[in-house]
């Protein structure tokens, strides 16, 4: 009896990139096959084909002796611990969606029970399962499921897209229905955490925090108020939240002696030679917050001036 070839396993690499692949681009964006798959032999790089997904470039890489060798170095690195996984979660802005199953987590299952890595992720992509690889631990699996978007956040994508935009006003009812702040700044958005990133398109405004000593981009919004209002039910919106309220409530100026004056000159020195225009714009900016504070001390002076003449 001949024996039958043994079949290879392969196992498409995943990686932290924009396809989420290795060895796949986003090449041709809006084009029938917008992925590229390539692979770097003998110091040059190797086009393979372009594909409509990037599971189809994925695969063809790991056909390859590049792929094969990059899902060993994989298999070898050491797993991430389930602590280790909610923090690298928590830092890309993904929620590990729970579930009543035996792994405890959605698109997660419990496939090769006593292997190395004995648990599955998949989702649901076009009417179709999608399987995204094996795991040493459910956290492990439900992160890559986190970062792989199936039909039903598809569904949910377009209904957010064709919903229309919420007025300032109802963003604000919003923000008080939830008990939540929209913390101003003085940035040209004028709210904490929101820039003018795409001047002229339908959703200009971004959304960002920084999280774990990275930023993490929330979504883009139609007006400032919609990606403040975001921004506001993150933890890190919560927290400056809570640092304005504190700021306000203990928005005291300092006391000067009786009799005594600020001098500026001697808090705030001249430009020095040879400093950048950018020095100049943050000493500028340092002047500008003393003249407001003298101001308000000569306010405070004039005030407490006939208390004195009168104790005279």
């Amino acid at each position: 009896m001949i024996p039958l070839p043994r079949v290879l396993e392969l196992t498409p690499v995943r990686t932290q990139s924009k396809t989420g692949y290795f060895g796949v681009y986003l090449n041709k964006p809006g084009q029938p096959k917008p992925y590229q798959a390539k692979v770097r032999r003998g110091g040059k790089d190797v086009y393979l084909a372009c594909f409509a997904t990037a599971e189809e470039a994925a695969l063809c890489v790991a056909r390859t002796p590049e792929g094969q060798a990059a899902a060993e170095r994989s298999a070898a690195a050491v797993p991430l611990t389930s602590q280790e996984v909610r923090q690298q979660a928590q830092a890309e802005g993904l929620t590990l969606r729970v579930a009543e199953n035996t792994t405890g987590y959605f698109g997660v299952s419990l496939n090769k029970p006593g292997q190395p890595k004995p648990y599955m992720a998949r989702v649901r992509r076009g009417g179709k399962t999608l399987l995204l690889g094996n795991f040493v631990t459910a956290e492990e699996a439900a992160l890559c499921v986190a970062r792989t978007p199936d039909d039903g956040q598809a569904v949910a994508a377009e209904r957010a897209a064709a919903a229309p935009p919420l007025t300032s006003e109802e963003v604000r009812q919003q923000a008080q229905a939830e008990e939540l702040t929209l913390v101003v700044a003085e940035n040209k958005a004028g709210y904490f955490g929101v820039s003018l990133d795409k001047p002229g398109r339908s959703k200009p405004y971004k959304a960002k925090v920084k999280r774990g000593g990275k930023k993490v981009y929330l979504g883009y919004f139609a007006t400032a108020e919609e990606a403040a209002l975001c921004v506001a039910r993150s933890p890190e919106g919560r927290v400056a939240a809570q640092r304005a309220a504190s700021a306000e409530s203990q928005d005291t100026l300092p006391a000067l002696p009786s009799g005594a004056f600020a001098n500026e000159e001697e808090v705030v020195p001249p430009v020095p030679p040879g400093a950048n225009r950018w020095d100049g714009l943050v000493l500028l900016e340092e002047r500008a917050r003393r003249a407001c504070f003298l101001l308000a001390c000569a306010e405070r002076q004039e005030k407490e001036l006939p208390k004195r003449q009168r104790m005279q």
